[in-house]
């Protein structure tokens, strides 16, 4: 393998729509805020939140860290499936980590396709364990009824 220079940053504004095709390339499962507007609002919340990974200036991985004042929330965690194993998702959860140190964050939850093994294995070796006796329960509101 040739030698990978990649740089962490935080996602542009302008770049919802790039990180929804990277998504769309390499993450699983899809999300109801999966939306150059959810994207948008994401950024605009809270703009150190969408960490992305780039090579060459190709977007290569990305990891939202969610901070709400309370607790620190890891999303989409995502490689693009030719450049796994290189070391790019431990770059960015190392960018997460320290995200969440600068603000006084506690823990890490990670939210974790039941069904993705790769990515189970994946935050297992990044030292994360699954918590068994929580589950996530969701209610899809209508879209008219959550202001942006």
């Amino acid at each position: 393998m040739t030698d990978l220079r990649i740089r962490v940053r935080t996602a542009r504004a302008d770049e919802a729509e790039t990180v929804l095709a990277f998504w769309a390339e390499a993450a699983e499962g899809t999300s109801i805020t999966d939306d150059a507007d959810g994207v948008g609002r994401l950024i605009a919340r809270d703009p150190e939140a969408l960490i992305l990974a780039e090579s060459g200036g190709r977007l290569v991985g990305s990891v939202i860290a969610g901070w709400d004042g309370w607790r620190c929330s890891l999303y989409r965690l995502a490689v693009l499936p030719e450049f796994r194993r290189r070391g790019i998702g431990t770059a960015l959860l190392e960018a997460a980590e320290a995200r969440f140190a600068t603000v006084g964050g506690r823990r890490g939850d990670a939210m974790v396709l039941e069904a993705n093994e790769r990515a189970r294995l994946a935050w297992a070796a990044a030292g994360y364990h699954r918590e068994d006796h929580w589950r996530r329960w969701v209610k899809p509101f209508a879209e008219n009824s959550v202001t942006g």
